[in-house]
């Protein structure tokens, strides 16, 4: 059994180096007419008188065209170059760049000035001035009163307040003033102080 194994692997190792040395061939083969040419190839023609013709289509190749230097007349002609400048271009209104476009329709004159000045705008919407502040939606409906010192009872909305003079309520109110039968708040938002009376429900 273990002399079978041998042999085996000698014949791996033999056929491998037999398409490793026509691997080889190849590559050296490929490369030497890669770099040195096929000597098989035939040499490249000379140009002929045919090749200043230009290509058919579908040739793929571009035609070198001599120009003789000496044929070309560099004078300026002012004259000609005049009567093309003094060409002007008069339109009929037409879109140029169409065909079938007609003129434009006659644009009606102006009737008025664009923007209202500051006198009308202030007829048709009467003297103008500021809004009045919004009233406060706070209410005040009872106090108590501990010697000098008084807290007032308020509602604003679903909640229930209980300042002194000097309290800010919801960031916004500042009691300024408690009295048995009113309250002083200022709307900070608009500087603005109202008495609320006392509701009694």
């Amino acid at each position: 059994m273990a002399l079978k194994l041998g042999t085996e692997n000698k014949k791996k190792v033999i056929a491998a180096a037999v398409l490793g040395v026509v691997v080889l061939g190849l590559v050296i083969w490929d490369v030497n007419r890669l770099f040195f040419g096929s000597p098989s190839a035939p040499p490249p023609q000379p140009a002929s008188a045919s090749a200043a013709a230009p290509p058919s289509s579908g040739s793929g190749t571009a035609a070198r065209i001599p120009v003789s230097l000496s044929k070309l007349d560099p004078t300026l002609h002012p004259e000609i170059m005049a009567q093309a400048e003094s060409i002007r271009y008069t339109g009929s209104g037409r879109n140029i760049f169409s065909m079938n476009s007609a003129p434009p329709a006659k644009i009606e004159a102006v009737k008025g000035p664009v923007r209202p000045n500051q006198q009308q705008i202030a007829t048709a919407t009467g003297p103008a001035g500021p809004p009045p502040p919004p009233p406060i939606d706070l209410q005040f409906f009872g106090y108590e009163a501990y010697g000098n010192v008084r807290k007032a009872f308020l509602l604003h909305g679903n909640n229930i307040y209980i300042a002194s003079e000097g309290d800010v309520v919801d960031h916004r109110y500042k009691i300024v003033k408690i009295l048995p039968f009113s309250i002083q708040v200022t709307d900070l938002l608009y500087n603005n102080t109202q008495s609320l009376p006392l509701t009694r429900s």
